[in-house]
């Protein structure tokens, strides 16, 4: 059902929600990251409808930050991070998704981006169903800033979270914070 709303968008709409995604993560960049030269970002590639930040991408890359995006590697196992820049010659990856090819520099994100499907007001997010977000998250130390991003109408009254799901730092849509985390100790 989340799946069809969003794909029933327009492509003015989506176009629109990419835009206001935008400029509220600009503002959450901006609050907690003194520069933007050398903060590494994993962002992702838009499939099935999700708000689009390619043009975001690209801003951030010329202004210093390595930005990165995720691909699975090797089945049932945690997601890597390679780098990618505007002129990234992209490969097909697992599902048919575009990711940096296999010779891009493998990062290591200090703020990584998960696109929503459905997403919770205490912070779980409603993937796909593979479990390779919340794998890579248990993996990662130090663990990165995790901002959610997905749609208002998306916003659901619980997920059940199971014990290896994830709490995610931030969560945005198009009408701004949808829930942060309280600060870490």
């Amino acid at each position: 059902r989340l799946r069809n709303q969003r794909m029933a968008l327009s492509v003015a709409e989506r176009k629109h929600v990419g835009e206001m995604l935008a400029a509220h993560l600009r503002q959450i960049l901006h609050a907690r990251q003194e520069s933007a030269r050398g903060l590494v970002f994993s962002a992702y590639w838009p499939i099935k409808g999700e708000p689009d930040l390619r043009p975001l991408m690209k801003e951030l890359h010329e202004e210093g930050v390595t930005v990165a995006l995720p691909l699975v590697e090797t089945r049932a196992a945690p997601l890597t991070f390679r780098r990618w820049t505007p002129e990234t010659k992209m490969v097909r990856g697992d599902w048919g998704i575009p990711v940096p090819p296999p010779d891009a520099a493998q990062v290591i994100p200090a703020i990584t981006l998960a696109p929503l499907v459905g997403w919770t007001g205490d912070g779980y997010r409603l993937g796909y169903g593979g479990g390779y977000f919340d794998r890579t998250l248990a993996a990662m130390r130090p663990r990165p800033v995790t901002i959610g991003i997905g749609y208002e109408r998306a916003k659901l009254n619980t997920i059940f979270p199971q014990p290896h799901d994830i709490p995610l730092d931030v969560i945005l849509t198009e009408a701004g914070l949808g829930y942060e985390r309280p600060a870490r100790p």
